[in-house]
């Protein structure tokens, strides 16, 4: 009888822990990602000229490039500029727009990516797909998996605070995301990756309990590992599903509903993720999210991030036409606005009691 087994994209170095952006040079000789050290490095225009000054010295053979943004154009044009080199790799260094611009240029010319991050606002840091902004609003894009990933936990700790807990809140939405997959499985017959599911729940689990706080390494640690195997689980299942259900429905619609006054990736889906858990009536799950939520600082109703009740209510309504074809707990109920409206209040007196 035959073994049957499945090979697993993912990176072949995860290097998470303080310090680890010194040995950069070493790790990528040593895993020979680049022997020659001929790499061409993204970095921003802001935070990317210290980081620079920082790496050049143990970084001889690299080049240089400054992304202007988290634009298709951005990725297009920093992708021309680099393929006159011989590179051996593509280092996206810096944050989630800088990284996603790195994965498309690495993936249009042809070279693997090494994502080295330096905040956790959000999954896409080891994920298959660079999202970027178009003359439509915004896309996402299919991209290899990053070859390596390095996150310096001291330098996760030099970034803006509101990043940290914008990162809990994408990587809590895991455990929504993945119960509208369940749902759509049993309702419509989609097909469910087990693997997949597993990693994306586990990951977001292991964020919502764990006790520690955005000071902590040992959640800091686990907040990073969570994100990056949430990437690895949208690899196995061949697209976002395991991470991306009615929480980013949500906000989705409000990125292209009130585009100048949308709050982060994380606040927006953390926000989104309790109120879908209340939706499907799972209450207990729905109250815990709350709870974690508002012990890291992160909204938990609109009102926390500047919108009214009736435009979230209108955001909800709005959100399944942003992921056509997929099936959430909002698909499932297909609530009129004065249903919406209803289960809102409803949700807002829970947690305010």
């Amino acid at each position: 009888m035959p073994v049957l087994t499945r090979l697993i994209p993912s990176p072949v170095v995860v290097d998470i822990r303080a310090g680890a952006l010194n040995d950069l040079a070493d790790v990528l000789a040593d895993q020979r990602i680049s022997s020659s050290g001929k790499l061409a490095v993204a970095i921003s225009g802001g935070s990317g000229a210290a980081l620079r000054e920082r790496l050049a010295p143990a970084l001889p053979g690299a080049s240089w490039y400054e992304v202007g943004g988290g634009t298709l154009d951005d990725a297009i044009r920093l992708g021309d500029a680099m393929k006159s080199g011989r590179y051996d790799a593509v280092v996206g260094l810096g944050g989630g727009k800088i990284i996603d611009c790195a994965k498309y240029a690495a993936a249009r010319i042809g070279l693997p990516l090494v994502a080295v991050a330096t905040n956790l606002s959000h999954d896409g840091l080891c994920s298959p797909v660079a999202t970027l902004d178009n003359d439509a609003g915004r896309g996402s894009y299919g991209v290899p998996n990053p070859i390596a990933v390095v996150i310096d936990l001291d330098i996760v700790r030099q970034a803006p605070v509101r990043y940290v807990r914008s990162g809990i809140g994408d990587a809590i939405s895991n455990i929504s995301s993945v119960a509208d997959w369940e749902l759509s499985h049993r309702e419509t017959g989609e097909a469910i990756d087990g693997l997949a599911a597993a990693m994306a729940r586990q990951a977001g689990e292991a964020v919502l309990r764990h006790p520690g706080d955005v000071g902590d390494d040992g959640f800091l640690q686990v907040l990073a590992e969570g994100l990056v195997l949430t990437g690895i689980s949208m690899s196995v299942a061949g697209d976002s599903r395991p991470a991306s259900g009615a929480c980013h429905e949500i906000n989705h619609a409000f990125d292209l509903l009130y585009p100048k006054r949308a709050a982060s990736h994380g606040e927006q889906c953390g926000l989104g993720a309790a109120f879908a858990m209340h939706l499907r009536g799972a209450r207990e799950e729905s109250a815990l999210m709350v709870e974690v939520l508002r012990r890291h600082e992160l909204p938990v109703l609109p009102g926390d991030i500047g919108f009214t009740d009736d435009e979230f209510v209108r955001a909800v309504e709005y959100a399944p036409q942003t992921r056509p074809g997929r099936y959430t707990i909002l698909e499932h109920l297909d609530l009129s606005t004065d249903q919406i409206r209803d289960a809102f209040a409803d949700y807002a007196e829970t947690v305010s009691r």
